[in-house]
């Protein structure tokens, strides 16, 4: 097994502790940043995205990886230009207005990141302005939206209609997931897209930058 497969095996385990003392020693060889983290890192999560799919790793267990990976991200980050992180787009994401259930993005959020993506976390009971306001700051491609409430889907609606009314509906995408969500609401309110689960959403998501 190649060094960077040992990095990528100890993501895939969760092993935090394992992966920071890899990164680092990678880092202090001069190994290329980029290197460790294509290869190593991410390929990690690469090996768990599978897995996820077919059932053989649960939510924990991927939270677990991916917490992992940010690990060894933390070491890297400060090692690479802004060049070498053009292929990292800005999406932003929250919960929506009236909704407090974060587990669910929370998850999301580290898939993203563990996918190379620059992820702008709102937090929980995000108001349709907030999510205008952030995709005007940030220049954002990608607009993700969670509810795990009945009572706050249509809240989904009144952000979208709210980004069509700012006249910036044209410059994003928009992706809805959450536990009542489903393709067909997702239809009906004009998102672009449903995303069943974190790793659909990370694989979306890069199918919309490509």
């Amino acid at each position: 097994m190649s060094d960077f497969a040992k990095l990528a095996e100890a993501v895939f385990r969760g092993n935090a502790v394992s992966v920071k003392d890899l990164t680092q020693r990678f880092v202090d060889s001069g190994d290329d940043p980029m290197d460790i983290i294509s290869q190593g890192l991410l390929a990690g999560m690469d090996i768990v995205s599978p897995k996820f799919k077919a059932g053989e790793m649960f939510v924990p267990e991927v939270m677990m990886s991916a917490k992992a990976l940010s690990e060894g991200m933390k070491i890297v980050k400060p090692l690479i230009t802004d060049k070498d992180l053009s292929v990292a787009k800005t999406i932003i994401i929250g919960t929506v207005a009236g909704d407090l259930h974060d587990i669910g993005k929370n998850l999301v959020v580290m898939i993203l990141e563990s996918g190379g993506f620059n992820v702008v976390d709102l937090g929980v009971d995000v108001a349709p302005a907030k999510f205008v306001a952030a995709i005007k700051e940030h220049d954002a491609k990608i607009v993700g939206m969670s509810a795990l409430l009945t009572t706050t889907m249509l809240n989904m609606k009144e952000t979208i209609d709210l980004i069509n009314e700012e006249g910036l509906r044209d410059q994003v995408k928009i992706l809805v997931g959450g536990a009542p969500v489903n393709k067909s609401f997702a239809d009906q309110i004009g998102a672009d897209g449903y995303c069943a689960d974190a790793m659909a959403a990370k694989e979306m998501a890069t199918k919309l930058f490509s």
